[in-house]
């Protein structure tokens, strides 16, 4: 039976599920574990196809979250970088009693640009050429992907390295499976859900974030006022790889408000 790769550590008394983006794994959140384990029971997944969760093939975004859901904690915290992000708020809309907060971080519920409504985001052309590149370098194409979200910060080279790394640490997810990925980015919009949404929703963006226009919080500030968000002034698609200190104060400061 294909299974997830789950790994528990911490010594909090609160569960936090901690997701991942797209082409990466669990290996990401090592820069910040030391902050957060005194403070919480931390659990850390590679989605569905990527890194050690070998064995499957490109999932829907519903039965991705599913698949997390069914290996989570009940009532846990959960956060979700870039593809992440949706794969958590999707599991808080799907089943809400299983999800005490909800923490999306350098995401969108709605990664596409719709230039016709005035939404900003990647450009639907973007993510397609993505998909079509995957076919001819593999490798590469990846590699483009994780340098755009480092883009524009003091330590954009080293925080680009740090990503390849944690791609080249576990084994690469499968070209079904990346370019899968790529087409919940390109077509999931989870933005009229959200605005039901009845847990506590903590929204974290990079200033300098090329992938995620920070005019996205603005827009959402107005459809969710009932969630804070914070803007990292000189971060970018990944603040808590280039300002993990800031990141980790906002992410505890959040969860003992809703606690």
């Amino acid at each position: 039976m294909t299974q997830l790769y789950w790994q528990t550590c911490g010594e909090g008394d609160r569960d936090l599920v901690l997701l991942h983006g797209w082409g990466l794994n669990a290996q990401v959140w090592r820069c910040i574990l030391p902050q957060l384990t005194p403070h919480f029971r931390v659990h850390l997944a590679d989605l569905p196809g990527y890194g050690r969760s070998g064995g499957f093939g490109a999932l829907s975004l519903p039965v991705m979250a599913q698949t997390v859901l069914d290996q989570a904690p009940p009532r846990a915290i959960w956060l979700g970088w870039s593809l992440g992000g949706l794969v958590a708020a999707e599991a808080a809309l799907s089943a809400p009693d299983r999800v005490a907060a909800l923490i999306s971080v350098a995401s969108s519920p709605c990664f596409s640009a719709r230039e016709e409504e005035g939404w900003p985001g990647i450009k639907p052309e973007v993510l397609t050429g993505f998909q079509h590149q995957l076919s001819q370098d593999f490798q590469r194409t990846v590699e483009r992907f994780l340098a755009l979200q480092t883009l524009g910060t003091e330590s954009a080279r080293q925080d680009a390295r740090t990503l390849k790394d944690v791609v080249l640490s576990q084994p690469m997810p499968t070209a079904e499976v990346l370019n899968g990925g790529l087409d919940i980015l390109r077509t999931a919009d989870l933005r009229a859900a959200l605005t039901r949404l009845d847990v506590p929703f903590l929204r974290i963006y990079g200033y300098l974030d090329g992938l995620v226009p920070r005019k996205v919080a603005e827009m959402l500030d107005e459809r969710y006022p009932q969630s804070p968000s914070l803007v990292m002034r000189k971060a970018a698609h990944a603040p808590f790889i280039s300002h993990p200190d800031e990141f980790c104060d906002a992410l505890k400061a959040f969860c003992q408000r809703a606690a």
